[in-house]
């Protein structure tokens, strides 16, 4: 039996595209001599719905498309991944499922069991976990279809109280099938291969898993689809970060004819996180995954072009350089705007930057604007002393130029932001925080310099001055961010420590670490949280990003 994997990129909600994509995709597996084609997980609509899975309308579109796609499963088997009605009155109403569509028929349909509820997911808001569990007959095969989470609860510390591959081993399959959303970090591909090799080793029984791809909003799949022998032998890996139709031919004993041995390790020799901090961990990763971060919310938003602050330093640099290689030259605008504590040579660093990358720039002094806010405000400020509130006017009045010039031109503004700047609430609201999506908001200061090295990995995108000179916002004269915050080789790694490995203040200073400046940091990052909750959505590319997948109190008490 030949298996065809369709690694496609989807538009939640596009039913017309999305369709189209599938149609086109099993037109392509007949071409290559496939019985089955198989798609990732609630691709008919696209994943995560949220909460349009709450209207009838959206799920009557899913069951209109599966519709539309049956009458292409004529000769070749089809299984994909659409929401699917509860017939039993108890419970929620849909499930997470998966249709094998064959002979222009719905032949079988399995439920997703696991559903998760942790860091970007929240399934059981929305489905039923399946109640029965049965393999779906084709072609003399018996296939063990799961879906995502179904095969994730195999490691020493499992989450759900059994796995429903346990259950459908009772009836004997001869492979398994699972249909996935899972989404891209800097660790998650290899633990991902691991998982899908215990499962494997365990079950003693081939895997085809195929995954999405493409960026929605915050969330980046990645691809990378896998298929393994029965002997845990990795038989063929679709690309990252790419669509892809390709399979392999399935024998009657179990084994691939493509297989070749791998050096993959199973789940018990991974770590979800690794113990320390590292900055250039996976780092090609990253960049790629910013990259279509950016390039898939501008596509599926209908946007094309961009805006961005260019300050001469490292964050916007690298912005800069990633929107450029994400939407193209000419359609990133970078607008430079000194003010009175701007240094000539940040101002000439911006330049350079937009002269290499050869994108579009302007250079607009906010002097005047600053002392107009300054001369409407003396009456109220009289004579108190320089502080953060003028530091503040001049960041809001790049913000107010930035969101004007997006306006007349229609350009949606790129942040800048990084995560250790989000973490220490060291931004202005309203100013150098806003934005349609934060690009670095994931990556701590130091990934932005592994970053900044990658792009200028074969020649200097971004001039060296710029990765080498001391950070800082230049709201006042000589400023540094270490003036405000602790280094950022120390910082990044008490953050990641806080954030990614969820460790307590106790044992960070069993590290270590300074206590008072671990406090410090804890405290920071906890009494900011009202600030990242006004903030755009974050291109996920870590275990734990700020957004979507990490839910603080504001008013919590908490280290703050």
């Amino acid at each position: 039996m030949k298996i065809v994997l369709a690694q496609q990129n989807y538009h939640i909600g596009n039913f017309e595209k999305n369709t189209e994509k599938i149609i086109y995709a099993i037109n392509e597996a007949k071409s290559q001599g496939a019985d089955l084609v198989v798609f990732s997980e609630l691709c008919v609509c696209g994943y995560p719905p949220r909460d349009f899975l709450e209207f009838n309308d959206f799920i009557d579109k899913c069951y209109e498309a599966i519709d539309e796609i049956k009458q292409h499963a004529d000769t070749i088997g089809v299984l994909l991944g659409s929401p699917a009605r509860n017939p039993v009155f108890h419970g929620k109403d849909l499930f997470n499922a998966a249709f094998l569509l064959y002979e222009k028929e719905i032949k079988g349909e399995v439920h997703k069991t696991l559903l998760p509820t942790y860091d970007v997911f929240d399934e059981y808001r929305y489905f039923e976990p399946a109640f029965d569990w049965h393999v779906l007959e084709f072609k003399g095969k018996r296939l063990a279809v799961t879906i995502c989470e179904d095969i994730w609860n195999i490691n020493d510390n499992p989450l759900y109280r059994f796995s429903p591959m346990d259950k459908l081993m009772e009836q004997q399959p001869d492979l398994m099938i699972n249909i996935s959303a899972s989404p891209f970090d800097y660790i998650h591909e290899e633990e991902r291969k691991s998982v899908i090799k215990s499962n494997v080793i365990k079950y003693k029984l081939p895997m085809f898993y195929c995954n999405a791809v493409g960026s929605q909003t915050e969330i980046v799949f990645d691809g990378a689809s896998l298929i393994f022998d029965k002997e845990g032998n990795l038989s063929k890996c679709l690309p990252s970060f790419e669509e892809a139709i390709a399979g392999a031919t399935l024998n009657d004993d179990g084994t691939i004819e493509e297989s070749t041995v791998d050096n993959i390790k199973p789940i018990a020799h991974i770590k979800p996180n690794p113990l320390e901090y590292n900055p250039k961990l996976n780092i090609k990763g990253i960049h790629t995954a910013l990259v279509h971060g950016i390039k898939d919310y501008f596509t599926k938003m209908g946007f094309t072009k961009a805006i961005l602050g260019s300050s001469g330093g490292i964050d916007s640099a690298v912005t800069l350089a990633l929107a450029c290689e994400a939407l193209g030259k000419d359609n990133v605008r970078a607008i430079l705007m000194p003010s009175p504590y701007s240094t000539e040579h940040s101002v000439n660093d911006a330049v350079k930057l937009s002269e290499n990358l050869e994108n579009p720039y302007d250079i607009i002094k906010i002097t005047h604007v600053y002392e107009a806010f300054l001369s409407t405000l003396k009456p109220i400020f009289k004579d108190l002393p320089f502080s953060i509130a003028e530091e503040n006017i001049q960041s809001r009045s790049r913000g107010n130029l930035l969101m004007s010039i997006a306006n007349k031109f229609g350009y949606i503004l790129l942040n800048t932001s990084n995560k250790s700047e989000l973490a220490t609430g060291y931004g202005t609201l309203y100013g150098d925080m806003a934005g349609g999506i934060g690009v670095l908001g994931d990556c701590y200061k130091l990934q932005v310099y592994a970053l900044a090295e990658y792009i200028n990995r074969d020649t200097e995108i971004i001039p060296d001055n710029i990765i080498h000179k001391a950070p800082s916002a230049e709201l006042r004269p000589n400023q540094k961010d270490a003036d405000s915050l602790p280094e950022y080789d120390i910082l990044d790694k008490v953050l990641y420590q806080y954030i990614e490995r969820r460790k307590g203040p106790s044992e960070i200073k069993e590290l270590g670490f300074d206590a008072a400046v671990v406090d410090r940091i804890l405290k920071l990052v906890n009494s900011n949280e009202y600030k990242r909750n006004q903030f755009c959505p974050i291109i996920r590319v870590s275990p734990k990003a700020f957004g979507v997948g990490r839910r603080v109190p504001i008013v919590g008490k908490y280290l703050s």
